[in-house]
């Protein structure tokens, strides 16, 4: 667990090793990630299961409340190619009026330096609501 320099934040160490999980044997089809108020460190939220879909990734994410995610996006491309591509999700960290201002700056100022941590996100996606984060779009940016 190291702490970020510019905003005190920590990763627990859970959250690389998930993540290379993911990334490497594909054990998970997302993981959402949270900030502990209490500890001040980023920790897994949840773990989608390989068979879940675009859709259960979706409602894993709280209305009122930042998280951060990756995605394990497979997809067909116009060549008929068969591709994987995986996602970083940052989830309201610009608004809407109801998540708390404090939160939305945690999450803000701590994103840069926890994706930073996961190596091998290819796709970055900032979403305010889910519309920003529709399977079309997410399928447009695979592309």
């Amino acid at each position: 667990m190291k702490a970020n320099a510019t905003s005190g934040m920590a990763v627990h160490d859970a959250c690389k090793l998930k993540f290379l999980e993911l990334k490497a044997k594909r054990n998970y089809r997302f993981i959402v990630f949270k900030i502990e108020n209490r500890t001040h460190q980023v920790v897994v939220e949840k773990l989608g299961q390989p068979d879940d879909t675009y859709e259960d990734f979706q409602k894993s994410f709280p209305a009122n409340e930042c998280r951060y995610a990756v995605y394990d996006f497979d997809f067909t491309t116009d060549e008929n190619c068969q591709k994987s591509k995986i996602f970083f999700v940052a989830w309201q960290c610009r608004s809407p009026e109801s998540s708390k201002v404090r939160s939305k700056m945690i999450y803000a100022s701590s994103k840069d330096r926890f994706k930073r941590e996961l190596d091998g996100i290819q796709v970055e996606l900032q979403a305010t609501e889910a519309s920003e984060m529709s399977h079309d779009v997410v399928k447009s940016r695979a592309l």
